[in-house]
């Protein structure tokens, strides 16, 4: 067997600590969770000022929203291209690497002056640089703490991120007001800096690496495996295309009802949160394998009631349970994690992370194309139905296989 085929029982033979509090007494998980909270909040800093730029130079909606989330895009570029060095022999030093690379681009966009044309090209090399991050990251994770713990250490990340980026926003309209926009840069990059310090004090190297050297014929190597691979290629697409669509009938919460997109909006993001509290922190392995498939079934079901435009407070509860069901990915993600060798646990996890965020704008586009022609509601219970379809076909494919 190929050495980057080889697994390490490493984390399998450490004390399991499936507890928030436990994972957070590990060092290094805890500089990794500190440093990707600081992250986040930079990230929504960034976002809500570079939108607001382009938005008072420009007054384009579409190019307000690129601004705002072109950066999804850009993340699959790193999938397809740079992947693989998420696992080089010193993921710690690639990571901080891109950390101190983000954080030239986030100072570059606080230039005063700066042409839209750079600051849309930053833009896509900060999608870049995230995404690799997200691959180094994800896989630092998967070794510094027990396999039996990757799923509550996600949970705590996914809350924390929600939570963060919800306050990233809402402090990044109070800074607008008195900071402007440049103002508002040079905090997300005061948030950035010290991020890649705690990781430089807290994660040491690991170096269970492949032999190859990592680059743009390694990771698609390493892609052409992982795509070849039926179980594999089934979960990412059960992680992929339903959260995506879900997220489209999300992006038409405005169009369908102007006066409470805000309150389905909020009862989503609660939903979710809890969501991963009770998923990664209450239930056993055991438990969340057993209820993936309710889970997302409940992400897109509840949705089919626009169609037939109940009250707001009906529509507010269902949007909030199925918000609940994104807690389906932490189970398959523990299932993709355990058919991935640990020597490309990074790139795997970072080709996961980088196609379920571009999908997120797919389905954003494709559920508002729908609206166009058939009106929000509608397009709102289509792109569900599409969802819950493929949530079927995905649990046929990998049952027939076993």
């Amino acid at each position: 067997m190929p050495s980057h085929l080889t697994t390490s029982t490493n984390n399998q033979a450490a004390t399991p600590a499936t507890g928030y509090r436990d994972l957070l007494r590990i060092r290094e998980f805890s500089g990794l969770y500190v440093s990707f909270t600081l992250t986040v909040a930079a990230g929504a800093l960034s976002g809500i000022a570079l939108g607001t730029l382009v938005d008072r130079q420009t007054g384009s909606p579409f190019l307000t929203a690129v601004s705002m989330y072109g950066a999804t895009f850009a993340t699959v570029l790193g999938a397809l291209t740079l992947m693989s060095v998420a696992d080089g022999k010193r993921p710690r030093r690639t990571l901080l690497l891109l950390q101190r690379a983000s954080l030239a681009g986030v100072c570059a966009q606080a230039v005063p002056g700066l042409p839209l044309a750079a600051r849309f090209a930053l833009l896509l090399a900060l999608g870049l640089f995230q995404s690799l991050g997200t691959g180094a990251r994800l896989g630092l994770l998967a070794e510094v703490v027990p396999v039996s713990a990757y799923a509550p250490a996600r949970s705590l990340m996914n809350v924390t991120s929600g939570g963060t980026a919800i306050l990233g926003y809402a402090a990044g309209a109070v800074l607008l007001r008195h900071a402007g926009p440049q103002g508002v840069f040079v905090v997300a990059a005061s948030l950035t800096a010290p991020g890649a310090a705690v990781v430089a004090a807290t994660v040491r190297e690991h170096s269970v690496r492949p032999t190859r050297r990592p680059g743009l014929r390694q990771t698609w190597r390493t892609n052409a495996e992982l795509f070849s691979h039926p179980g594999r290629r089934a979960l990412l697409l059960a992680l992929w295309v339903p959260n995506g669509l879900v997220v489209g009938c999300e992006a038409l919460f405005i169009s369908y009802d102007p006066g409470h997109a805000g309150t389905y909006l909020a009862a989503g993001s609660a939903g979710m949160l809890l969501g991963d509290l009770i998923v990664g922190r209450l239930l056993t392995a055991g438990r969340r394998h057993r209820h993936a498939f309710a889970l997302r079934l409940l992400l897109a079901a509840p949705f089919l009631l626009f169609a037939v435009h109940p009250p707001v407070p009906v529509l507010a509860v269902a949007v909030f349970v199925a918000g609940a069901g994104f807690a389906a990915t932490l189970p398959l993600q523990e299932q993709l994690l355990a058919l991935t060798p640990e020597a490309i646990r990074g790139q795997v996890q970072g080709v996961e992370s980088a196609g379920r965020m571009t999908w997120q704008g797919l389905g954003a586009m494709i559920a508002g194309g729908l609206a166009q022609g058939l009106g929000p509601g509608p397009a709102i219970a289509l792109a569900a139905g599409a969802s819950l379809a493929v949530t079927l076909l995905t649990r046929r494919s990998r049952g027939a296989r076993g």
